[in-house]
């Protein structure tokens, strides 16, 4: 009966998927916040019966969907940042200031605020690691609402002027791979123990070395499967012309088994892909066609996915969870992000004019999305050390994302178009 009720769910994820985006449209309602509501009250029900919803037994199929639906959203985001990044250019590097600043100030603050409070309320120095590590990443999957709409093609100028979407698009883009050094740290702590035996490993390796291949293989299938579609010989070839759009996915799978093969993060590897065949032909209408297709898939995905969760929460999921987990979750969503964040974004002197304004920041700080990545996360540490898979941790990570996904939610339309005519008025 599972294999029936599996295709029963993701077919009324696809009809939900159809329907809910222009139906919610003019109300502080997110599809995502409907299909959990929807999911929690089918578990309540005897027609979920037979589904793999228990993460300890499911995990590995757990990893590959939530795999599949981060990959999907990583080359979207690629596909739909308009600002270029020019490695060798120091001004280029400068026009993506805020990102760099969340992703190295935000982010570690996050991991550690969010660690020291689990281990102060009872884990492991390793789970409460992981905990910060798999809750820190802004999530490129849910933030869709709070994200950039789309890449820009034909001869217009690239607007620039929504510093505040591309900082939280290109923050999600890059800071799931990133997360990936801490998960390990906290798999090697659990598994080699103490940190003067692997640290030296961890740092010039998972922290250094595997970031680097990551975005080279990366940059480097981008540029070759990019002069293949808009520059090959054989017209056959030149997909480019033909508005081949599948040859997104074609793209994302690509860049990330190579970035795996090579022992890079994948993750990076198909971000950094997209972005390297995005600044091929950057003003050409192909990319908002692949943008189309990974931006539909996505949204399959991602509701199939979390239908499920809901499923799974009125099932058990969070049997485990007490009040420290609640306590966690709360705190990230409505302390630890924020206050990190509006750190990270402040101006470094009284003469600095930053690009976002204070409304902008507190934006900026507030919606950090937590999402499908936390519990990817979760679930590849558990395969690699089983002892880090605990019910709590699992409960803990569970409710954070279903508060995440109600909170930022609800108000990320009603705050976002307040913000939108300020500047216009500012304008």
């Amino acid at each position: 009966m599972t294999a029936e009720l599996v295709y029963l769910v993701a077919g009324a994820s696809l009809l939900l998927a159809i329907v809910l985006p222009a139906a919610l449209d003019r109300w502080a309602v997110s599809a995502p916040m409907v299909l959990v509501g929807v999911g929690i009250g089918l578990g309540f029900t005897p027609l979920p019966d037979g589904l793999p919803l228990d993460p300890q037994e499911n995990r590995a199929g757990i990893e590959h969907v939530t795999e599949l639906v981060i990959l999907v959203a990583l080359m979207g985001v690629g596909l739909a940042i308009d600002r270029p990044l020019d490695l060798r250019r120091p001004a280029s590097w400068r026009r993506w200031g805020t990102t760099w600043r969340l992703l190295g100030v935000a982010m570690p603050l996050s991991i550690a605020g969010i660690a020291l409070l689990g281990w102060g309320l009872g884990l492991s120095a390793a789970s409460a690691l992981l905990l910060g590590a798999v809750l820190a990443p802004t999530d490129p999957v849910l933030a869709s609402d709070v994200q950039v709409a789309g890449p820009q093609t034909g001869d217009l100028e690239v607007d620039e002027s929504d510093e505040l979407r591309f900082t939280l698009t290109s923050e999600a883009g890059l800071n799931d791979g990133l997360a990936f050094p801490f998960v390990y740290a906290a798999i090697l702590l659990a598994t080699k123990g103490t940190l003067g035996e692997w640290w030296a490993t961890w740092l010039s390796w998972y922290l250094v070395g595997k970031v680097v291949v990551g975005v080279v293989a990366g940059v480097v299938v981008g540029r070759v499967l990019a002069a293949v579609a808009f520059r090959a010989h054989s017209p056959s070839l030149r997909v480019a012309e033909r508005g081949e759009s599948l040859m997104a996915l074609a793209t994302l799978v690509t860049a990330y088994g190579i970035g795996e093969v090579v022992h890079g993060y994948g993750f990076l590897a198909v971000f950094a892909c997209a972005m390297t065949f995005r600044a091929a032909e950057r003003s050409h209408a192909y990319h908002a066609a692949m943008h189309e297709v990974t931006e539909r898939l996505e949204r399959l995905l991602t509701l199939f996915v979390l239908l499920v969760l809901g499923i799974a929460l009125s099932r058990g999921l969070l049997t485990a969870l007490d009040w420290r987990g609640v306590l966690v979750g709360v705190l990230l969503v409505f302390v630890v992000r924020p206050v990190a964040g509006m750190l990270a974004l402040a101006p470094r002197s009284s003469r600095e004019r930053p690009p976002l304004d204070r409304g902008q920041r507190r934006a900026a700080a507030f919606f950090g999305v937590r999402g499908i990545g936390s519990i990817y996360y979760l679930a590849y540490a558990a395969g690699e050390a089983p002892e880090l898979g605990v019910d709590r941790l699992w409960s803990t990570v569970a409710f954070t994302v279903v508060l995440s996904v109600f909170v930022h939610g609800a108000l990320a339309s009603p705050v976002l178009r307040r913000i939108d005519a300020a500047a216009s008025r500012s304008a």
